[in-house]
């Protein structure tokens, strides 16, 4: 007989999903509490408070024997950079190309083009990588690795994708990585390691996914206060439908390179997921604003970069519980019977 799943079962198995809904809903209540220019600060109280805690958590969390292990794994490492770097802007230059038959407009597709240049995110990605249970110190890694290789590549990218690019600010990137990524990193370590810290009695991961929720909920408060940008619904509709379908092949596609590798570990597997197909807003608008300053279309190749952020951590949100259910019957398989 089947166990039934009660509503306290699901909420326990899936409480991150719900936890993103829940934002989604109440920043679409009151925006402006949670926006940039709200009450809250979120200038500071998430690059220095939120985006802070989950990276001195991860300090604290993480072993420093696999901080080391993690250095080696090369071919995951080159498998991540190549897949977000390479594989990315061309499987979506294919992609756009595919939608152009169907008459799309041509300012969308270089948002999506546009989208596919950026770099991973810093925070997102390692998270949701550390609530499915998978390798936290190489998502942290190819996080940090792929936020500064993009200060470089792209550039190179968009001009060769679009004919056209912009500067990234070397040194605001460099400092922001510093001050909220690494700094915390180091500080979690040198705790852990001075006073023979154990994690195991607090509930940080729970913490941790409490302050990913708060950067979930400003992020969907700013978007919600975007101005009326002129778009047609069907345009809004249609970038939707299409940055989904991306998402999900090249999620797809990626678990199945990594799955097909013998060099990787179901948990390589999870960071693999994540790490190479999230994307990042907060480098992304500002290189949209500056290479398309004064464009009428504007508003049209940015909205594929707005709808994609959210995407991924709704989808993110959906896929965690799947991903922990996979990993240990991966684990159970190699158990001997």
């Amino acid at each position: 007989m089947r166990h039934r799943i009660t509503p306290a079962d699901f909420l326990k198995k899936n409480w991150l999903l719900v936890g993103i809904l829940c934002c989604i809903f109440l920043a679409g209540i009151y925006p402006k509490l949670g926006s940039k220019e709200g009450p809250l600060n979120t200038e500071y109280s998430v690059k220095y408070g939120a985006v802070f805690l989950m990276f001195l958590i991860s300090g604290l969390s993480l072993k420093t024997e696999n901080i080391f292990h993690t250095f080696q794994q090369h071919k995951l490492h080159l498998f991540i950079q190549c897949f977000t770097f390479v594989f990315i802007p061309i499987f979506t230059r294919c992609f756009t190309t595919f939608l152009s038959t169907f008459g799309i407009n041509s300012w969308i597709l270089k948002g999506l083009v546009t989208v596919a240049c950026m770099p991973p995110p810093v925070s997102s990605a390692v998270i949701l990588t550390r609530a499915a249970q998978g390798n936290e110190t190489a998502a942290i890694f190819n996080s940090v690795v792929g936020s500064f290789l993009g200060i470089i590549i792209t550039p190179i990218s968009l001009l060769f994708n679009l004919g056209s690019t912009t500067i990234v600010p070397l040194l605001s990137t460099v400092v922001q990585l510093s001050t909220t990524v690494l700094l915390p990193l180091l500080i979690g370590q040198a705790i852990k390691i001075s006073t023979n810290f154990r994690s195991h009695k607090l509930p940080l991961n729970s913490v941790s996914q409490c302050a990913l929720l708060f950067v979930i909920y400003t992020t969907f408060c700013d978007t919600f206060l975007v101005p009326e940008t002129g778009l047609s619904a069907l345009d809004v509709i249609i970038t939707i439908f299409s940055v989904l379908l991306l998402q999900i092949a090249l999620i797809i596609l990626s678990f199945k390179a990594a799955a097909s590798s013998k060099f990787f570990s179901p948990s390589d597997i999870i960071a693999v997921v994540f790490c190479s197909t999230h994307k990042s807003l907060t480098l992304g608008i500002p290189i949209l604003r500056i290479m398309f300053h004064g464009y009428s279309h504007l508003s049209q190749i940015s909205l594929p970069l707005l709808v994609y952020h959210p995407t991924q951590i709704i989808l993110g949100g959906l896929m965690v519980s799947q991903l922990k259910d996979w990993l240990h019957s991966q684990k159970n398989k190699k158990l001997p019977v």
